[in-house]
């Protein structure tokens, strides 16, 4: 069973018929110990890093994210859920995140994409490190679709599994033992979004 995390942010609906549409047993849950007890468990995010931080805080699942990341069974962040792995981001100030990929979320235009237009919406194409997990069977430059004006910098380059081109490189995803994250939606990615998907579900197998 996967567990996606309900804590009143993120394309719930979405990520929920995707994952059931490949065949995956689903629980939508803002319950700890209902978490606790997944194979896997999805953290998806829509909008700014600082709300998604404070819903997740107040519905009570910050630690029972952190514990589940701790089991080594597999873990899904999507869009600000890939955000709030980090240590912080500076959107809406300094805020701090789940702390457990060392790096910073920043702003298109500080580092790459000054002359784009921000946010990025719409496909792009995603390059991915071989042997990463989440791409297993899926073909280099494949596009997904993404909509976000922060994204990752982690501190060191090992743990990036995908970056894409937005006026520059940037991290788009990644990988470091269980934890497994995309910047882009693979809910709303299509056949390509869907072989993620389903290579999460096979490592919840």
């Amino acid at each position: 069973m996967i567990a996606i995390v309900d804590y009143g942010a993120g394309n719930l609906g979405s990520i929920e018929k995707a994952l059931r549409y490949i065949g995956a047993e689903v629980l939508l849950t803002h319950d700890p110990a209902e978490a606790a007890s997944a194979d896997g468990l999805v953290l998806p995010g829509v909008g700014a890093f600082g709300h998604c931080m404070s819903g997740l805080e107040s519905a009570d699942m910050r630690g029972a994210v952190l514990d589940f990341i701790g089991s080594g069974r597999p873990f899904l962040g999507i869009c600000v859920g890939l955000q709030m792995l980090f240590t912080e981001s500076v959107e809406m100030g300094s805020r701090q995140g789940l702390g457990v990929i060392p790096g910073r979320v920043i702003r298109f235009g500080d580092t790459v994409g000054a002359d784009l237009k921000i946010p990025q919406i719409g496909w792009n194409s995603v390059r991915y490190r071989p042997g990463a997990a989440l791409f297993a069977g899926i073909p280099q430059e494949t596009r997904f679709y993404f909509v976000h004006s922060y994204y990752p910098a982690p501190e060191s380059e090992t743990v990036v599994s995908a970056t894409a081109d937005y006026g520059g490189d940037f991290c788009c995803a990644v990988e470091i033992g269980n934890v497994h994250a995309t910047q882009f939606h693979p809910e709303k990615s299509g056949s390509a979004g869907l072989a993620v998907l389903r290579n999460f579900a096979a490592l919840c197998a």
